[in-house]
């Protein structure tokens, strides 16, 4: 395999600043869940970047003060000095691989509530805190307020000088910095030289740009990472005024970072924008400055990389997403093997991670936040410790993972799928409104176990206990995925949902996708023009993108949950507000607070989810969004006829996946790989293996 010549640019080396980047691919700032709480983690996530070929690995963003405490958000801290041990295990980590280290300071004001430090938060003007509806409001900054925040900022620039990074980025982007907020004619409300035109809205940053590189120069470089458009026209901060702010900046630091404002827009699901969409507003950047400009785009397409250097857009591609769904990115450009990319699929489930105070994780990765806790690598597996094959039942996410990380192993492994496709729920799930990336999930762990060749993967073929029996394959895994329950069954009716005489039965997402695909055997075919109630007690995506499926096709759809608002769970990947918009758009009614207590003949009925006030509505049909079933039929068959496995040659029958415990294809994944990490262990080195605790010792 070789690497393309039109990539070649790809690998050029960049200087910004006193520093060099060997190659245009840049790790851009992005959270964790892990910061300052999960050091050897985070040190040890970074250190994989760097080795899979990212010449610049940046933190997430990192605290310079009590003051801009982002609790219960675990970020990195450069308070004082007790928080450089961290960061130099990040940065020793990083330079392991000859990649520049990247730290982002950064002070949130009003998002910062300090709920650990019960420091009050501060501000550009007078206004409430952002986040959860705190009845707080932060401090309107005065001149003394703004000398100290210059004076933590210097301070912590030392600080990151001292922990040997390489780049220091001062923070201006994604709405959250107290910069953005200086910067935004929506929130800056001062009449004094911080506030008013746009040259004085921009002093902070000036002055801390310049602050930053007198302490950083002549060893690190210093960026600033800018939000370019807040995207609410002309009362916010928009692209023509940011273009005159870095126009009036533009040598001051050493690279210009460019986001959009908020994170929810610079980093928006597969849904709601397609890979690059941010290009029309950074496109114009270079021409206002000589020194390297980088952007991200969620760019998993190295032809679209090598085109954004080559038209003078950008100067370097910027990555977050893609970085967590494929660390290895870069080197496998390098070396052309474009086949074995991961793509990132933009589910943004990484992002939940900061929002629940939990590790990172990936959908496409199952290493991601993985890889000092239980010791996995994105790339690299142990090899197999026996010659026992495999059979693994069911080519669902779960299914595909095991089978291609045995593989990986060297085992010689059997998959044996039931339906005409492989995929399991992401090949179904694919084919709904702005899920069609999903699929990347089956087509990169096919292609990998084409590749290898010591996988027998067979479709059409349902097996029965009697089958696995004969086939006396010594290990069985059962990865046979769940259904949708049609009872109605759910977090808010666990006894289900009465269905009157004479009413229509209700349909499951399964018939719905079932219809989709134009199956033949597709149950419950809606009539023209349908009044259709969609069920929503699941709270993720589902419930969401069959309405927006069936409006498409011109029924009348009325969704209700007894959530507050549309698809809640999606506040932590960012979708919430966008999902709910394109609902209404689309015509759909939402009934929040309401919860189904039964179907009758063209009619549903549902009550209050406070007084229980119960109300009818006209359905001509009912899409049930609730509880899942796991298919767990055949591993239940197997532990009956246990007493013939020993003759059978049968040594172990696994349950895995959503047929184990059903929820997101990032954990049926996440299963799938720990199954084959744990194949050849005891109970007691899974036990003891488990995964690895971040502890501290007791001070007196």
């Amino acid at each position: 395999m070789s690497r393309a010549p039109a990539h070649d640019i790809l690998f050029e080396p960049v200087a910004i600043g006193p520093v060099v980047a060997r190659n245009r691919f840049y790790q851009a700032p992005h959270c964790n869940g892990m910061g300052h709480r999960h050091p050897n983690a985070c040190a040890e996530m970074r250190r994989v970047k760097a080795e899979g070929g990212w010449a610049v690995v940046c933190t997430e963003e990192v605290e310079i003060h009590p003051s801009t405490d982002v609790s219960p958000h675990i970020e990195g801290r450069i308070w004082d000095d007790a928080d450089l041990p961290a960061l130099r295990l990040i940065t020793e980590k990083i330079h392991l691989h000859d990649s520049l280290a990247g730290i982002e300071l950064a002070h949130n004001g009003p998002h910062a509530l300090n709920l650990y430090s019960r420091t009050p938060s501060r501000n550009v003007s007078d206004f409430p805190v952002f986040g959860g509806h705190a009845p707080v409001q932060a401090r309107r900054m005065d001149k003394e307020d703004i000398r100290e925040l210059r004076r933590w900022h210097r301070d912590a620039a030392k600080r990151a000088v001292q922990a040997e990074f390489d780049l220091i980025h001062v923070y201006a982007g994604h709405a959250l910095s107290i910069v953005s907020f200086f910067l935004s004619r929506r929130h800056n409300h001062r009449v004094d030289e911080y506030g008013g035109s746009t040259e004085n809205r921009a002093r902070l940053l000036r002055e801390l740009v310049e602050e930053t590189v007198e302490t950083a120069h002549p060893r690190t470089a210093v960026a600033v990472r800018i939000a370019v458009d807040e995207l609410v026209g002309a009362e916010g901060t928009h692209k023509e005024e940011v273009e005159e702010i870095i126009e009036s900046m533009a040598e001051l630091p050493d690279l210009w970072d460019l986001a959009l404002a908020e994170w929810a827009n610079d980093s928006a699901s597969a849904r709601f924008r397609e890979e690059g969409f941010q290009e029309p507003y950074i496109r114009d950047i270079k021409r206002l400055t000589s020194k390297p400009v980088v952007g991200v785009g969620r760019y998993t397409s190295p032809d679209k990389m090598a085109r954004l250097v080559r038209d003078g857009v950008l100067d370097l591609i910027g990555g977050a997403r893609p970085s967590i769904a494929d660390p290895f990115l870069p080197r496998k450009i390098e070396e052309g093997r474009y086949e074995d990319i991961r793509e990132c699929i933009g589910c943004n489930i990484c992002v939940t991670g900061d929002f629940l105070a939990a590790p990172i994780r990936c959908t496409q990765n199952p290493a991601m936040g993985e890889e000092w806790r239980r010791g996995w690598h994105p790339e690299h597996i142990r090899k197999r410790e026996s010659d026992k094959s495999v059979l693994i039942v069911g080519a669902g996410p779960a299914g595909l993972e095991a089978a291609r990380a045995l593989a990986q192993r060297e085992y010689e492994i059997v998959l044996a799928e039931a339906a005409d496709e492989f995929g399991g729920r992401v090949a179904r799930e694919a084919r709904l409104p702005g899920l069609s990336s999903y699929v990347r999930v089956r087509d990169h762990r096919k292609l990998q176990l084409d590749q290898m060749g010591n996988a027998s993967c067979y479709l059409k073929s349902r097996l029965t206990c009697e089958d696995i029996l004969e086939y006396q394959i010594p290990r069985v895994v059962i990865a046979t995925g769940c259904r949708w329950r049609r009872d109605g069954v759910s977090a808010c009716n666990p006894l289900g949902v009465p269905v009157g005489e004479g009413a229509r039965e209700p349909l499951t997402p399964d018939d719905v996708m079932s219809i989709v695909a134009g199956e033949p055997h597709a149950a419950g075919a809606l009539p023209e023009n349908a009044r259709v109630l969609v069920w929503d007690d699941d709270h993720y995506y589902m419930a969401s993108v069959i309405a927006e499926w069936l409006a498409g096709q011109g029924h009348s759809v009325c969704y209700a949950t007894p959530a507050s608002e549309v698809s809640a769970w999606t506040r932590n990947t960012m979708e919430q507000h966008f999902i709910q918009k394109r609902l209404l758009d689309l015509g759909v009614e939402v009934r929040s607070n309401e919860i189904l207590r039964g179907i009758s003949e063209g009619e549903a009925e549902l009550a209050c989810g406070f007084t229980g006030k119960r109300k009818r509505v006209c359905a001509d049909a009912v899409v049930l969004v609730g509880a899942r079933v796991p298919n767990d039929e055949l591993f239940v068959g197997l532990q009956e006829r246990r007493d013939e496995w020993s003759e059978r040659g049968v040594e172990a029958v696994d349950l895995i996946g959503d047929a184990f415990a059903p929820a997101t294809v990032a954990h049926a994944v996440y299963e799938g790989r720990r199954y084959a990490e744990e194949t050849d262990m005891d109970e007691g080195e899974i036990r003891a293996g488990l995964f690895r605790r971040e502890m501290v010792g007791l001070h007196p």
